[in-house]
């Protein structure tokens, strides 16, 4: 492809790991509910909403729940999340990530963050990358989630480009089949044995420069 007019970031396992503190969160309620929550579950829950999550959570442990406990059951994770996310700096920034936005920046490409986490502007203040962002599409801007493109296609509006001029970093299927429905050129991160349906593949944004793009 040309050189891309925008690049957009998915936040989990691309920018930053939070999957560690998701799965923190989410064990400790299966254990609660009584029944255990592996890593190979927490897999499942890549790129998904918190409600969608929580439901996955429930089909595991064969466990039925009303909305109302549904809701409060999903807010009781999210409050363990954000404690546990409110001591993250910048030293959790993945590498390559500062190098590959300096870059764009450089070039005067923009960028913006599209991302099911209602916590995204949280997790971008403690480590010192909100203000680099163009634009910040989370979970409190899109009403469905991956892999419906909306997220992504409300990013290119907001920076103004074409969905087919832009360039989507993700480390979940339902991230990449989101990208593609966009219309967009997707690059996964991690395994393209796991990762199925990307347009390439980089296994950490260190592999990553402006000019592997310009194809």
């Amino acid at each position: 492809m040309a050189t891309p007019k925008a690049i957009l970031f998915d936040l989990d396992g691309v920018i930053v790991d939070t999957a560690k503190h998701h799965f923190q969160a989410w064990k400790q309620l299966a254990n609660e509910l009584g029944f255990s929550f592996t890593e190979e579950d927490n897999e499942r829950l890549k790129g998904v909403s918190r409600m969608d999550s929580l439901n996955i959570l429930l089909e595991i442990g064969q466990i039925e729940k009303s909305e109302t406990e549904k809701k409060e059951l999903a807010a009781k994770k999210n409050e363990r999340y954000v404690d546990s996310i409110s001591t993250m700096n910048e030293t959790e920034i993945l590498p390559g990530v500062e190098h590959f936005l300096n870059e764009l920046k450089n070039n005067n490409i923009p960028f913006a963050l599209g991302s099911a986490s209602k916590n995204a502007p949280t997790i971008l203040k403690k480590i010192g990358l909100f203000e680099k962002f163009d634009a910040i599409i989370d979970g409190n801007s899109i009403t469905n989630a991956k892999p419906d493109p909306e997220v992504f296609l409300l990013g290119a509006k907001e920076l103004s480009v074409n969905a087919k001029s832009c360039v989507v970093f993700e480390d979940a299927q339902s991230g990449i089949e989101a990208g593609k429905a966009a219309g967009m050129y997707v690059v996964g991160v991690g395994d393209s044995r796991v990762l199925k349906g990307a347009d390439d593949y980089i296994k950490s944004m260190e592999e990553m420069t402006l000019g592997r793009l310009e194809i």
